[in-house]
């Protein structure tokens, strides 16, 4: 599986021990910055991550920023993507399995570099379960999501 990862300043010392982790996994990497711990946007660097795994680029991606928040807000406003803060290996697979989350956010001012190794590991083992009690929250979650793109089409 082709994972997109991207990190924000405040990720950049996760960056190295998180790619190998996911290389580690037998998964590919599409790195999408930062390349640097000079302060940048996290907004930008989801937005890249979101297109990747839009344009099937990537199959799923993992953002960090200084505490997951805004890399998940930012990520959660890109239509197709699914994006949670899991900072507990229950969330971090669950959210895959139940909610078929498709992007892994984390903090790396919460989380030291063992627990993201295995928030990732955790988030990058899951499968979306298909049972049909999720199938159809999701299905919910996708409805609202065509609804609201919708009316924001209608207000332009």
């Amino acid at each position: 599986m082709k994972i997109v990862m991207g990190f924000d300043h405040a990720g950049y010392l996760l960056k190295p021990v998180l790619i190998e982790t996911v290389r580690q996994a037998g998964h590919q990497v599409l790195d999408v910055g930062t390349d640097s711990p000079a302060p940048v946007d996290y907004p930008d660097i989801v937005q890249k991550a979101g297109r990747a795994i839009l344009e099937k680029q990537a199959v799923r991606g993992i953002l960090v920023c200084g505490s997951g928040v805004g890399a998940c807000i930012a990520a959660n406003k890109i239509n197709g993507i699914y994006a949670g803060v899991c900072h507990d290996t229950y969330s971090a697979h669950q959210g895959v399995e139940h909610d078929d989350m498709n992007v892994l956010c984390l903090g790396s001012r919460i989380v030291g570099s063992e627990l993201a190794r295995e928030l990732v590991r955790a988030f990058l083992a899951a499968r979306f379960s298909k049972d049909e009690r999720h199938r159809r929250r999701v299905g919910k979650i996708r409805a609202m999501e065509s609804e609201a793109a919708g009316k924001a089409d209608h207000d332009r």
